[in-house]
């Protein structure tokens, strides 16, 4: 049980209140009121009853990121964002070097504004994303009763519509690219490939003969070459093979001989292609070379793919499922504009309904409403 015991030091009276945590390990406190120190005690006892007792702790905000990132099983280009995120937002304000049970709602605010003057607004969201995890974790390790990212006003944020490329600027963009590159561009335009899974394709992912192809690894950002799953788990998925990308598959292969590992697409000396080499070097040259509205990546291909499914009638569920979205509703917020106008289809149905049954009995209509009309 907790206990309050009475120092004098230097002619100084103080009130130290001794206690043990869960983890048996002693605690104490001193305050200058017996009457303080008492309340103190009481509640400490309550709180571990309730099951809701803080454990006292000099940890900062940043110090406990640190540590909370090192234990999450975050892919590597996550992992490396994640670093980069609490180093330059975290550790660089003020926010950082506050105690971690100290810090108020207000305080989570204003620096949420004072990132949004040097973010983004979506990398705001993210920064905030992330504080709101780690502080979810610090309630769980009892180190905060309460989280303090709570009813954070964010500034507004409207995404840009997706503008797809035509079938014949990405025409022109495979054209503007190296010879040796070309197919890329329409692979990943006809299979609505992320760069990462493009650069990772292999042979024995391609079946000609059934006109599939399986989508099982990706190549990340600095990895080297080494292959690593998806980023999740309906991204691993088998797509439809157009006549038109196997046909160019077909010519490059015999063309530019597959690596020994199966890998499709290599440099002229047969290493693994990077993200920058051909996503910002390579891409980023063609752009400019075609014509093509500026800002424009290779994930705009995959925008290409899905606004050519969409045009044609596929339903969204199969077009999430192509691209290997989790979700269907982010088809909808992403490309929902795109989606062909339904209003004739509404028309039709309700036509078509009533077609079948009798005729419905019209009102009357009186004779001064006919004259009106």
């Amino acid at each position: 049980m907790a206990s309050v015991e009475k120092r004098v030091r230097d002619g100084r009276t103080t009130y130290q209140a001794r206690w043990r945590d869960d983890q048996g390990r002693q605690r104490k406190k001193s305050f200058t009121k017996k009457g303080d120190a008492d309340r103190h005690a009481a509640t400490v006892e309550a709180d571990k009853v309730r099951g809701t007792y803080i454990e006292p702790s000099k940890i900062t905000v940043a110090e406990y990121a640190r540590g909370w990132a090192e234990t999450r099983p975050h892919r590597p280009t996550t992992a490396r964002r994640t670093e980069m995120m609490i180093r330059l937002h975290i550790e660089g304000t003020r926010l950082g070097g506050r105690k971690l049970a100290d810090v108020r709602p207000s305080e989570v605010q204003a620096w949420a504004t004072d990132r949004s003057r040097v973010l983004a607004p979506t990398t705001v969201r993210q920064a905030v994303g992330l504080l709101r995890s780690l502080y979810g974790a610090a309630v769980l390790d009892r180190l905060v009763a309460a989280s303090p990212v709570v009813r954070i006003q964010l500034p507004r944020y409207e995404r840009d519509r997706i503008v797809p490329l035509s079938v014949e600027q990405v025409a022109a963009l495979a054209g503007a690219m190296p010879e040796r590159y070309r197919t890329m561009v329409l692979a990943q335009a006809g299979l609505g490939l992320r760069i990462g899974e493009l650069l990772a394709l292999r042979v024995q992912d391609v079946d000609f003969l059934r006109r599939t192809v399986r989508i099982e690894w990706q190549l990340t950002q600095g990895s080297k070459g080494a292959r690593s799953e998806p980023k999740t788990p309906r991204s691993k998925r088998t797509v439809p093979l157009p006549r038109v990308v196997a046909d160019v598959l077909a010519a490059h292969l015999a063309a530019y001989p597959a690596a020994g590992d199966g890998t499709i697409f290599t440099t002229g000396k047969g290493a693994p292609l990077g993200h920058v080499y051909y996503g910002h070097n390579l891409f980023g040259r063609a752009v400019i070379e075609a014509g093509l509205p500026k800002g424009t990546t290779s994930h705009d291909l995959r925008h290409h793919y899905a606004s050519v499914l969409l045009a044609a009638g596929e339903s969204v569920v199969a077009v999430a499922e192509r691209l290997g979205h989790e979700d269907a509703s982010l088809v909808l917020s992403t490309y929902g504009h795109l989606m062909p106008d339904s209003d004739d289809r509404t028309r039709s149905a309700i036509d078509a309904a009533w077609d079948t049954a009798s005729a419905p009995c019209a009102p009357d209509v009186p004779q001064d409403a006919k004259s009106v009309r």
